[in-house]
């Protein structure tokens, strides 16, 4: 059962964050999805830097990519079969990312239900005893989720990518 649900996460997880536009546009990365956990990378891109002076990163892509990594150890947490959509998402920041360094976000499910998903993650620059911020989440399957999850299935299916990014 788990090899299965590990299988269908591989298979549909990629499908997912690059069919965000947001998660594209911020370079979002999956690094890693398993049963009940998620981590995902945002880059170091001058685009994304929130203080010209600090060169820190925009604590507004930090929370983004805790809803994402969240979202995904939710997903991930149910089963891998219906997407959710956020229904809480609690941020503490802790301290500003380093310059020039990658932000991770490592996410994990702590109770789900066949709705419903709470999570808990941590972001850092390198370092996951000295975060930049932690969250606390929470998830639920809605009707719009399995609608996008459908359309998400048929492009596999056809084998059809869900979105294309033109330079610009």
């Amino acid at each position: 059962m788990t090899d299965d649900i590990q299988a269908r996460l591989d298979s549909l997880a990629p499908l997912i964050v690059q069919g965000s536009p947001h998660a594209a546009a911020l370079g979002f990365e999956l690094i890693s999805i398993t049963p009940g956990a998620a981590s995902m990378r945002a880059p170091y891109r001058e685009d994304l830097i929130g203080d010209p002076e600090t060169r820190v990163l925009h604590g507004g892509v930090v929370t983004a990519l805790l809803d994402h990594a969240c979202g995904m150890a939710a997903f991930a947490g149910m089963g891998g079969e219906e997407p959710t959509a956020t229904l809480d998402l609690r941020l503490d920041y802790m301290r500003p990312a380093q310059p020039g360094q990658d932000v991770i976000a490592e996410a994990t499910a702590i109770k789900t239900s066949r709705v419903f998903a709470f999570v808990s993650a941590i972001a850092h620059d390198g370092d996951p005893d000295d975060p930049v911020a932690t969250a606390h989440a929470a998830f639920m399957v809605t009707k719009t989720g399995q609608e996008a999850a459908e359309r998400a299935r048929k492009s596999m299916k056809d084998g059809v990518t869900p979105i294309s990014r033109t330079p610009s």
